[in-house]
């Protein structure tokens, strides 16, 4: 098993910060990581995620199935490379409020067979993991969402 991450602060609410991580139809304006993303954050559904690799422009597409959604507080799917065992990813987001805003915490644990063969995937995905939550914060702290005061 492997696992990577990455976290954030953002100076937004819970809601507002749920609010961009799921407009999943509206990730190609602002997300470098997951270029384009469809469906919805409910459990069992199917999301189609394309995802470009920092460095390579390499992109794939996947289609994970969503394991829970407790809107402003975790979001997490589950994706295959073919049969189970082979290569599966759990992908998460935790949300918690803290200091008058949110901690982001990104995780993804790969298991299977092919993990030890997969570097050239998961080495430039934290990368990735780290451009995606520095971009999240950015699009949420400029937003027009309104914010109750942080201070």
């Amino acid at each position: 098993m492997r696992r990577i991450s990455s976290t954030v602060y953002i100076r937004a609410t819970a809601d507002q910060v749920w609010a961009v991580l799921t407009d999943f139809e509206r990730f190609h304006e602002w997300n470098p990581f997951l270029v384009e993303a469809a469906g919805r954050a409910v459990p069992g559904a199917r999301l189609t995620l394309r995802f470009q690799l920092p460095g390579s422009g390499r992109q794939m597409v996947f289609r994970p199935t969503v394991l829970e959604s407790e809107p402003g507080r975790l979001l997490r799917w589950r994706g295959r490379f073919g049969v189970p065992g082979v290569f599966d990813g759990v992908h998460s987001f935790e949300l918690s409020p803290r200091d008058g805003g949110t901690h982001v915490l990104q995780t993804e644990r790969f298991s299977g067979l092919l993990v030890p063969l997969a570097g050239s995937v998961i080495t430039p995905s934290e990368q990735g993991f780290r451009h995606l939550t520095d971009a999240l914060k950015a699009r949420v702290e400029s937003s027009g969402v309104p914010s109750r005061d942080l201070d």
